[in-house]
């Protein structure tokens, strides 16, 4: 799937298949970050912890999105949070 084709599935009422990740970003972008939440904070990879860590600081709660984007090897972005969406689903999308 593009990056393109997932952000059309945003005007559904379901997620698209795609695997946890996207099915993450694609709840937070429908205003679900609890769900969001829950389905990466059970998840041990790299990616699950790159949204972990954004969600926590959309959350507003830096010091825990902080631990979660040392995990995931990145550092906390200087971007908008809506840049750092589309980045991470651009880059776990085709």
């Amino acid at each position: 799937m593009t990056f393109h084709q997932f952000r059309t599935t945003l005007s559904l009422t379901h997620p698209p298949d795609g695997g946890s990740i996207l099915v993450a970003l694609w709840y937070d972008a429908k205003g679900d970050w609890q769900k969001a939440h829950e389905i990466v904070q059970d998840l041990e990879t790299r990616e699950a912890a790159w949204i972990h860590a954004y969600l926590h600081r959309k959350e507003g709660d830096l010091s825990n999105a902080q631990y979660w984007y040392h995990r995931a090897g990145q550092s906390l972005p200087q971007g908008s949070l809506e840049q750092e969406w589309e980045m991470i689903a651009r880059r776990f999308t085709g």
